[in-house]
């Protein structure tokens, strides 16, 4: 028999003024959360060693310093039971050590511990979730020192999502620690709507896989998740999706697949310039304790993150498609009056693509203009630019106002 404890609870919360613990948790992140997650090269291939390891690499290659925050543990880490006091249990193969003691070895280089778990009573992998047993799995989630909670969407029955979602969402502030919660919904149920109230990201597609533009059952290249971001954005209305977005509420396209074999160099290049401008969260899902000096550039470029992590918090659109041409143009605010434009060459052989400025009509005024990968000065918006671009791959430029 189930419980009513837990509604109760969450009716009496629902009361309550904001406490000092709501403040905290809706002050989290401010800009899109940064880190890395486990699943996309990995999945259920886990263990402690591998964590621990990716977390002293960050530090070494210095994805740390550019701003990587959390280190993400998916799916699978837990028994396949609850112990006979239903408490979730890490696997003793794969973490022998526990999580409190993880969690340490993380915080000491740094950075803050995510974990894994699902609003059904399974995960996606057929591991206990956390339906009915919220509260408690909060309060085990602290004293463990987690940070950061990827919550699924896997085996939910009947149940609502919003309800879901805020139940967990109360448990975790009743628990005492702030958390960053990723809502990983998938978009079903329209979560820009309300999971801005709930959670601190929501998905918005199903899941990316390490491809350009191809489909596997329910995975998703990287460009095709993209054009769902603008197919969203025309169909929200007004603003579409950007207008849900802002500093502590953020979009969210799925995770990276920056430097995965299925991408080439210029795709990688092009993926994490679209993720910086759509100012979504940027979880690297590689490898990182082998990647190569060419992905390690791109993962860590500071002028490039600052895109991302612009404190304005505007997400990013598509200004212009001329598919004919080869050729997209995205366009994302920046705090001080700048503008970031990333223009895409769609087509499979390198191409001149031309900017005309005057037809990005949210940029008004003489701007001078930035290359973000090169380096180097390109010009300013008096006339049309011209630039020579891969295939799959993008200029990305910075526009900054000129003062008079």
């Amino acid at each position: 028999m189930k419980t009513r404890a837990p509604r109760l609870l969450l009716a009496v919360l629902a009361c309550l003024p904001l406490t000092a613990m709501a403040q905290k948790y809706e002050n989290l992140a401010l800009t899109p959360p940064m880190g890395w997650n486990s699943w996309n090269t990995f999945a259920g291939d886990i263990h402690e060693s591998v964590i621990r390891q990716t977390a002293d690499a960050m530090v070494a290659n210095g994805m740390r310093d550019a701003g990587y925050t959390y280190i993400v543990i998916d799916d699978t880490w837990s028994q396949r039971q609850r112990d006979a006091q239903g408490n979730l249990v890490p696997d003793p193969e794969k973490f022998p050590l526990g999580m409190k003691a993880l969690a340490d070895y993380v915080h000491e280089r740094g950075f803050k511990l995510g974990l894994y778990s699902c609003a059904g009573p399974r995960t996606c992998a057929d591991y206990p979730g956390s339906w009915g047993h919220e509260f408690q799995d909060a309060r085990l989630f602290a004293s463990w020192g987690i940070d950061y909670l990827k919550y699924d969407w896997c085996n939910h029955g009947t149940a609502d999502a919003r309800d879901a979602y805020t139940r967990i969402r109360d448990a975790l502030r009743a628990a005492g620690r702030p958390v960053v919660l990723s809502i990983c919904e998938w978009g079903q149920n329209k979560p820009w709507e309300w999971a801005g109230a709930v959670g601190h990201l929501w998905r918005t597609t199903g899941d990316i896989y390490d491809s350009y533009d191809g489909r596997k059952g329910w995975e998703m290249g990287w460009k095709r998740i993209l054009d769902l971001q603008a197919t969203l954005v025309e169909n929200v209305g007004a603003d579409g999706l950007n207008k849900f977005a802002g500093p502590g509420r953020w979009n969210d396209p799925d995770m990276l697949e920056v430097g995965n074999p299925g991408l080439s160099l210029a795709e990688s290049r092009a993926h994490f310039s679209f993720w910086c401008l759509l100012a979504a969260p940027l979880m690297a899902g590689n490898d990182v304790r082998t990647m190569t000096p060419e992905i390690r550039a791109i993962l860590t470029d500071r002028d490039v993150i600052a895109v991302n992590q612009d404190p304005l918090g505007k997400q990013g659109f598509r200004a212009l498609a001329e598919p004919a041409k080869n050729l997209e143009i995205w366009v994302k605010e920046l705090s001080g009056g700048d503008w970031a434009v990333c223009a895409l060459n769609t087509g499979t052989a390198p191409a001149d693509l031309t900017i005309a400025w005057d037809r990005l009509w949210t940029i008004r005024g003489p701007h001078t203009v930035r290359d973000l990968w090169t380096k180097k000065p390109a010009g300013d918006t008096a006339k049309p630019a011209t630039f020579r671009v891969d295939s799959h791959d993008v200029v990305l430029l910075r526009l900054t106002p000129v003062k008079s």
